[in-house]
């Protein structure tokens, strides 16, 4: 039973156990797998804070298509034929592709051996194919590519028979890289959540770390999108415990009193945060000093409700006594 491969069903398992702060162990009983499968599982999507079921069965679908044999690279004299596009036109689009490249942060080398690639009618050059129509040397080419692998947006293959390999892009090239992406912005927030734990949300750095932990799950959750397990229900308990408390909560005192992980208390309040329409009529609110409150969403209730809501018992709404009938 370990052998087979993970699920979506088993890593939304694993994203329930992570939620409900169980050990690896414990999800993997409840599983009927082993314990490493589960701690492989999780260190390679995200870590136990970054850890989103979705994403990690995407990623597992592009390794599995990413294995499947590649049909035979036609010769390089063939894979160029022009398809009745001008060479110049051609030449200034790669330029062009490479200029916004370069723009967006990426180093020039490596803009333009991206851009020659992605251009390629075979998606694949060798390092010599790509220094003589760069016109650079073959150790900017060998920097490069090595710098391209590192983000993940290229593989290189080794011909059959021949020992020079060629880097190729293929066609899950750019959700490799928006998955890499999403990952690190994972890990980014998992790291500003510590810090925001250790200093404290009241402190400069705390809440300096708190609003960065915010931005970077924002960017994850737009990446990948919204988990299907996401802690509705403990979203909602938050939303139970602050009309309870009836005063503004911290996350730490949300957690102490709910007996959670802060970390599970952090990701129900910012579900309820980014998800107003968990809240029904209320809305959560953040106060000066980073604490939690919920109010009556804004418009829910007309000016004449709450004036009438707020009056004593045997007051009429102008204020005077009520007259006996």
């Amino acid at each position: 039973m370990g052998g087979r491969r993970l699920t979506a069903e088993d890593r939304r398992d694993i994203e329930a156990g992570l939620a409900e702060d169980l050990p690896y162990a414990a999800i993997a009983r409840r599983m009927g797998r082993p314990t490493s499968t589960v701690s492989r599982e999780v260190a390679r999507n995200g870590g136990p804070g970054g850890y989103r079921a979705e994403y990690a069965d995407r990623a597992s679908a592009w390794q599995r298509r990413s294995r499947r044999p590649r049909p035979a690279t036609p010769p390089a004299a063939a894979a160029e034929a022009p398809h009745g596009r001008g060479p110049a036109a051609v030449h200034a689009y790669v330029d062009r592709f490479a200029t916004m490249m370069i723009g967006t942060g990426l180093p020039r080398t490596a803009a333009r051996v991206l851009a020659c690639l992605v251009t390629a009618p075979s998606g694949a050059r060798t390092a010599a194919e790509l220094a003589q129509r760069l016109r650079v040397s073959p150790a900017s080419v060998s920097k490069a590519v090595g710098y391209l692998e590192g983000l993940d947006v290229l593989t290189r293959e080794h011909e059959p028979g021949r020992r020079r390999a060629r880097y190729v892009i293929d066609d899950d090239v750019w959700l490799r890289a928006w998955l890499n992406s999403a990952q690190k912005s994972a890990v980014w927030a998992e790291t500003a959540q510590v810090g925001a734990d250790l200093f404290g949300l009241s402190t400069p750095a705390g809440a300096r770390l708190e609003a960065m932990r915010q931005f970077f799950v924002g960017i994850h959750r737009d990446m990948t999108g919204p988990s299907v397990t996401a802690p509705l229900d403990d979203a909602i308990t938050v939303l139970a415990a602050l009309l309870h408390a009836a005063r503004p909560l911290a996350t730490h005192e949300l957690a102490a009193a709910l007996g959670w992980p802060q970390a599970r208390a952090a990701t129900a309040v910012q579900a309820a945060d980014h998800q107003p329409e968990l809240c029904g009529p209320l809305t959560l609110q953040r106060t000066s000093s980073g604490a939690h409150l919920v109010t009556v969403q804004h418009g829910r209730l007309t000016p004449a409700q709450r004036t009438a809501l707020a009056q004593r018992p045997g007051q009429c709404p102008s204020g005077s006594p009520d007259e006996p009938d």
